[in-house]
């Protein structure tokens, strides 16, 4: 009998919690079933910060509690790539940083963390252009600068990977996929989010057509769903935090059924293709803010992160793809038992 095509959930796990404590987040994690986390925003007692941004003891803390609760890190979902490309007033509040400090120290600490959480991803951005211009001219700078962080991490054994998201020179599937076969680097994949394209105003044919231009260099999934925008807001500047309308898989615009389907007849070759550069499998990496979300993060709550995770669960059952949550057996385990 043929094996099931399998993919691995994680979610962002400070979604999970209103507050992100990191025994919050863990609880959150450990009840739904979950093995692996996204490693994003965390609060170790000494307040809420970006991971880039903790301690020593903070991480031996995060490293103890991931012992605890049985959970891995699945990437470290860094901010890197979303800085200026150029030092230009544009009306945004993005910050610009000098590309070769950005480089030693951002990039540097972003791969220092993966080594130490134990994972072998980072999740970054590709960068934005002035507001309202075209992205296309900023493609070639783009792809300078994010092939040079492909270069650090490709020495590092790590895999870098670009999500899709508005604003960006990336803001689209097929944008990411022109970065992906100019930087042409194996430590450069692309990370798919259909809520961050129906946002755009793509939905139907033309969301396939992204997804499409993606498979190439696809290395994992961020999982959440949009409800239908204006097909005019193509090509335009994005308010994200105007961004009030995501939803579960299964009300959302992007058909995540037949995205889900085509995934699966990728998983072969790609779980292969991931394993040679050390990445366990395939993840899809819940991120639902069903409570809100914006530029820089997002709000599920247990109740919304159980919900989108339900929702997530019922169709890669529908499409035939397997996956794994926590069950007794896995409890025994941990007690150092025999399983039944």
């Amino acid at each position: 009998m043929a094996q099931v095509p399998s993919v691995l959930l994680s979610a962002l796990a400070d979604e999970a919690t209103f507050t992100p404590n990191a025994v919050e987040q863990f609880t959150a994690m450990a009840a739904l079933g979950l093995e692996y986390y996204s490693l994003r925003f965390i609060d170790v007692g000494k307040g809420v910060k970006n991971a880039m941004l903790l301690t020593k003891p903070e991480i031996d803390a995060i490293k103890r509690l991931h012992a605890v609760y049985g959970l891995k890190v699945a990437s470290i979902a860094s901010p890197i790539g979303k800085v200026k490309l150029a030092d230009i007033e544009d009306g945004t509040k993005n910050r610009y940083v000098p590309f070769k400090s950005y480089l030693a120290k951002d990039v540097r600490r972003a791969c220092d963390l993966a080594h130490t959480f134990d994972t072998r991803l980072i999740r970054g951005f590709s960068f934005y252009p002035p507001r309202d211009a075209d992205p296309a001219l900023f493609m070639e700078e783009a792809c300078d600068r994010l092939g040079r962080i492909a270069e650090v991490c490709d020495r590092e054994g790590l895999t870098f990977g670009l999500e899709v998201e508005p604003n960006l020179v990336g803001q689209t599937g097929m944008l990411l996929a022109e970065i992906h076969r100019l930087v042409n680097s194996p430590a450069l994949v692309l990370v798919f989010d259909a809520a961050n394209l129906v946002a755009q105003g793509f939905s139907g044919a033309s969301l396939v057509r992204e997804w499409e231009a993606m498979k190439p260099g696809l290395g994992w999934v961020h999982i959440k769903d949009y409800r239908k925008v204006s097909a005019a807001m193509k090509g335009r500047h994005v308010d994200e935090a105007s961004l009030a309308n995501f939803v579960p898989v299964d009300r959302g615009s992007a058909n995540h059924a037949r995205i889900l389907a085509d995934l699966r007849t990728m998983l072969p070759a790609l779980t292969k293709r991931l394993a040679r550069r050390g990445v366990p499998g395939v993840f899809l990496d819940l991120e639902p803010h069903v409570r809100g979300g914006g530029q820089f993060g997002g709000t599920s709550g247990p109740d919304g992160m159980g919900i989108a995770l339900r929702s997530l669960c019922t169709m890669l059952d529908r499409v035939k793809i397997g996956y794994h949550l926590r069950d007794f057996d896995d409890l025994l385990a941990a007690r150092g038992l025999a399983k039944s």
